[in-house]
């Protein structure tokens, strides 16, 4: 948020679709969002100029500010993929999630996220998450209906599974980063280029920085020997692809159904 010399702006009926949509989504990629933008355009006003989509969310934000409510840009963590989420920044701890799950159901997630963060990859196997189930707060839960709430957190953009393991979905690090870094000091890891919060990424072997994959991507870019950029030692990890939204769409391939596979170079 730019504070509170920001000029509010006019809500029109294309920018009030575009939130309503919006917040039914929880977080869509840009891809998704520009798409968003132009139904909303060809519902509400087709003869105007689509304006440009910075301008266009800030305007929203502009209006939204009054309300502790921001609509976030960020990237995913394994790829790069620009994602915009509609974030509350009232409260940043999980109980911004109490109006879609329970107590029990929160206490999972919060068990999960622990893990998670504590772990060296930024995953936890779902068998040590559901190892933990007997001791979650309120209604007890059995495994079988752990599983299923899982899947939920899954379903509804807080996590995301690969392999039998869980890791954060853009969402949930767009949403809580502040309550991660002031719950999990000593755990907390950071990036050494973009200084944002990292879940997982890359490693160096002699001086233990760590790095985004999207930011190894752009900073090893055309780098035929990388070399770690605080200790100056060998990168010895694959370098991943720079994203490129561009030849992703020429080639008409479902952003929503491309990932790399998981990576654990911690």
């Amino acid at each position: 948020m730019q504070g509170s010399t920001r000029r509010a702006g006019v809500m029109t009926d294309v920018h009030r679709r575009f939130l309503q949509l919006l917040m039914t989504h929880g977080v869509l990629e840009e891809w998704d969002v520009r798409r968003l933008q132009k139904h909303c355009y060809k519902v509400h006003d087709r003869n105007a100029p689509v304006e440009k989509l910075e301008d266009f969310i800030n305007n929203i934000n502009s209006v939204l500010e009054s309300l502790y409510i921001e609509i976030k840009k960020g990237v995913t963590e394994d790829d790069g993929r620009p994602i915009y989420a509609l974030v509350n920044l009232a409260t940043t701890s999980v109980s911004k999630m109490a109006s879609d799950f329970a107590e029990n159901e929160l206490d999972l997630f919060r068990k999960a996220l622990e893990l998670i963060i504590d772990s060296e990859s930024g995953f936890a196997s779902s068998t040590n998450i559901l190892n933990l189930v007997d001791q979650l707060k309120g209604k007890k839960m059995r495994k079988k209906e752990a599983e299923q709430v899982l899947q939920k957190f899954v379903q509804n953009k807080w996590l995301i599974e690969k392999e039998g393991e869980f890791t954060l979905h853009g969402r949930a690090i767009l949403e809580m980063e502040q309550y991660i870094r002031e719950t999990y000091p000593d755990a907390v890891k950071s990036c050494n280029i973009c200084h944002g919060l990292l879940i997982q990424g890359q490693s160096c072997e002699t001086c233990g920085i760590r790095m985004h994959l999207p930011c190894v991507a752009k900073y090893f870019q055309s780098n035929a020997e990388p070399r770690c950029p605080h200790c100056n030692d060998y990168w010895p990890h694959e370098i991943p692809e720079v994203f490129d939204p561009e030849k992703e769409r020429e080639a008409g391939v479902s952003k929503s159904n491309k990932r790399p596979p998981r990576s654990r170079q911690h």
